[in-house]
């Protein structure tokens, strides 16, 4: 919650009603590390097999830590036998989730006032 709250509200100025919502009981989260134990990353898959609230921590980024992240929360939903995973993707990101497989589609939106567009990636065993 540190490394979303620091990312989300105070970085890009989300609202904290919106960025604390009542699915992260019903979530897998992954969490990122740095070498005092400290959380530097995090990302959540949901049950319908939406990835989402994929924060790094800005001393963090460009390290491999998003991708360490996104990997292992696709890595669960195959093994929940999920048949896709679908995201909501900040703009500026687009390219990162490109890179991991995921596709985009649709037009952009605001969530947030912040621009998103709805991404892809189908899965295989």
């Amino acid at each position: 919650m540190a490394v979303r709250h620091v990312v989300f509200v105070q970085e890009q100025h989300v609202p904290a009603e919106l960025e604390m919502d009542d699915q992260d009981e019903h979530c897998v989260h992954a969490v990122a590390y740095d070498d005092r134990n400290t959380p530097v990353g995090t990302g959540r898959l949901l049950p319908n097999a939406h990835i989402g609230r994929m924060a790094v921590l800005a001393a963090h980024r460009r390290d491999g830590v998003g991708s360490r992240l996104l990997n292992a929360l696709v890595n669960e939903a195959r093994r929940r036998h999920y048949l896709e995973v679908v995201l909501s993707a900040q703009l500026h990101a687009l390219d990162f989730y490109a890179r991991h497989g995921f596709v985009a589609e649709g037009e952009v939106y605001l969530d947030a006032g912040i621009q998103h567009v709805t991404m892809r990636h189908a899965l295989t065993a």
